[in-house]
């Protein structure tokens, strides 16, 4: 039996949670570095012209998925393939994508506790003249450590919990409209501290020096594969934040909005980061790398370092949060909607689930390293590729298939609401240019080509 469903408040209540659900890990720590690495402002271009022609029109198209059946994405996806006499299996699709946001936050989680870690790390003062091999042996008795791992996720996954337990109007609304900004308040408390004792000069040359010979056909896949990653795409968050919001709402304007905030915001960290990276003579990097290893040495040897090292990995623990939030609602909004289980326990006995997912995935760096589970990959690796190699592009490129080519033409354009030529821009997109794309990142993440 469904229960009562939350709604956004207003436009800008859904382009603060849906930012937050794109604003991730990958922003902060992936895509400066292949900025840098492929082709500076050369590189921005093509990233750019990959997320107008291929993350805006996908987003626009979860969107109006979800805002047309006003339900979860399993729901949802069963609800329009009946308006559109075709067959009911479409609804696995929203299944596939709430099965994928579960196994992500099952290991997301244990990243965001690594994050959490290092906040009190630098509350403590453990940065201060560290060394390249401390910082590096420090990391690593982290991952070596169950109690640590295990503890952290556990608070982690607390944390994102309570804020959805508490729904959409009360838990996800309220958390997003205090953590987004306060995450780019953060962000320029570090500008300005990067601009004053880094090296911004060298940043902003890492990162914005057009060099087109960079521009090579995996730099393209590159770009094509973080533009969809970037904004939460195949998942099911956004289609069901979608669900949760109004009518008179315009889809394209709010879209292409969330994407230039998400992208910004990575232009921005980059800056702040390598500023810092570049001040210290150390060589730039990506992942894991630069964020627990790279950074706290750079933090280490500047002034007032420590204070400013805690405000950093707030920051990335508020993009994680956000994520993680967005990561568990759709699955929930099925449980509510079906069942006559009340929110509060159903986000108690889903979020033991990924947690247990978790523990396994915080022993896998230890006691469980032997363990292997998929293609030879450990429990972590293997989580990942699964998710982001299969479920993810799969359920992105599904999306846009049935949009394009099942879904009633008038129920398109009566969700989009898009002038003549607008309309046919998003078309092109979506039907065409998106499918092939995506098609792209498939074969290129499954090594087939490039």
């Amino acid at each position: 039996m469904s229960q009562h469903r939350g709604a956004w408040k207003n436009r800008w209540t859904f382009m603060l949670a849906t930012a937050g659900s794109a604003i991730g890990l990958g922003n902060i720590w992936k895509l400066p570095y292949m900025i840098g690495v492929n082709g500076g402002s050369a590189f921005v271009l093509v990233f750019i012209a990959c997320i107008f022609f291929v993350g805006i029109p996908l987003m626009m198209t979860e969107i109006m998925l979800g805002r047309r059946a006003q339900k979860n994405p399993f729901n949802a996806m069963q609800q329009l393939a009946a308006e559109a006499n075709a067959s009911s299996l479409w609804k696995y699709l929203g299944a596939m994508g709430m099965v994928a946001g579960v196994l992500i936050l099952g290991f997301y989680s244990v990243i965001g506790g690594w994050v959490l870690s290092y906040i009190t790390f630098a509350l403590q003062g453990s940065f201060t003249a560290i060394s390249p091999a401390q910082s590096s042996v420090n990391f690593d008795n982290l991952l070596k450590s169950p109690y640590l791992l295990i503890t952290w996720h556990t608070v982690f996954m607390v944390m994102t919990m309570w804020v959805v337990a508490r729904g959409v109007s009360s838990g996800l609304e309220k958390a997003n409209n205090i953590l987004i900004p306060a995450l780019f308040a953060i962000l320029l408390i570090l500008l300005g501290y990067s601009m004053s004792v880094g090296d911004m000069q060298a940043a902003y040359h890492f990162m914005f020096s057009p060099d087109f010979s960079k521009i090579t056909p995996v730099a393209m896949l590159s770009a094509l594969g973080h533009a969809f990653f970037s904004l939460s795409l195949g998942m099911g968050s956004v289609m069901v934040y979608g669900s949760y919001l109004q009518r008179n709402v315009s889809i394209a304007n709010t879209t292409i909005c969330i994407a230039l905030v998400d992208t910004l915001l990575g232009l921005l960290v980059g800056l702040a980061i390598y500023a810092l990276v570049f001040a210290n003579h150390l060589t730039p990097n990506a992942g894991p790398g630069l964020i627990f290893q790279t950074l706290p040495i750079a933090f280490g040897h500047m002034p007032f370092g420590n204070v400013f090292a805690a405000l950093f990995f707030t920051l990335v623990a508020f993009a994680a949060w956000t994520s993680a939030i967005s990561l568990v609602e759709p699955t929930i909004a099925w449980v509510v909607e079906n069942t006559q289980v009340k929110r509060p326990f159903a986000t108690l006995c889903l979020g033991i689930v990924i947690w247990l997912i978790g523990i396994a995935v915080s022993l896998s760096f230890s006691v469980w390293k032997d363990i292997t589970i998929m293609f030879g990959f450990g429990i972590f690796d293997s989580l990942d590729k699964l998710t982001s190699t299969i479920m993810l592009p799969l359920g992105g490129l599904l999306m846009a298939i049935f949009a394009g080519y099942v879904m009633k033409p008038h129920h398109r354009q009566d969700e989009l609401n898009l002038g003549i030529r607008y309309y046919s821009i998003w078309k092109i997109t979506n039907n065409i240019i998106a499918p092939m794309a995506i098609l792209l990142i498939f074969l290129y993440l499954l090594g087939l080509i490039g």
